[in-house]
């Protein structure tokens, strides 16, 4: 049996992707932790104005958001770590090599286990997809995670 109580979701700045994925596994997995970081975080910066939009109109709060840097303490502590990009899972495994087992894709569970691309500093439209993309991994990783 998965004990997944605790699940990390990484992504670069920590601005854009995963405060947004984070809220999202947060409101379908009542009871569990559910944190964020970045790779290579913008400390203290809130939510992407683009993302936190997106996200308020599918009725996520991402509004008290700040990033932060991930640790290898949260790599400990976190029973799977979902990341962005295979690039991502290399270097989680390259900071800490005991967490490469516990570390996924967050699009996983979707047809061709997409990377999620990043959409700083690009358009509304690269935001709005990252969004669909984000919530369509999320709903494919509920059911295993519940």
């Amino acid at each position: 049996c998965w004990m997944l109580d605790c699940i990390l979701v990484l992504c670069t700045g920590n601005i854009c992707r995963s405060p947004v994925a984070e809220a999202m596994l947060k409101a379908g997995l009542p009871g569990k932790t559910v944190e964020s970081a970045g790779l290579g975080a913008l400390v203290d910066h809130p939510t992407d104005p683009s993302a936190a939009e997106l996200a308020r109109q599918a009725g996520l709060d991402v509004s008290e958001h700040k990033a932060c840097q991930a640790t290898t303490a949260m790599f400990r502590n976190a029973d799977l770590i979902l990341v962005m990009s295979e690039g991502q899972k290399a270097r989680v495994a390259e900071l800490d090599p005991t967490a490469s087992g516990k570390t996924m894709l967050i699009g996983h569970w979707l047809p061709g286990r997409p990377d999620i691309p990043d959409p700083y500093k690009k358009s509304r439209e690269a935001f709005a997809h990252v969004h669909q993309l984000l919530e369509e991994a999320v709903t494919a990783w509920l059911p295993r995670l519940k």
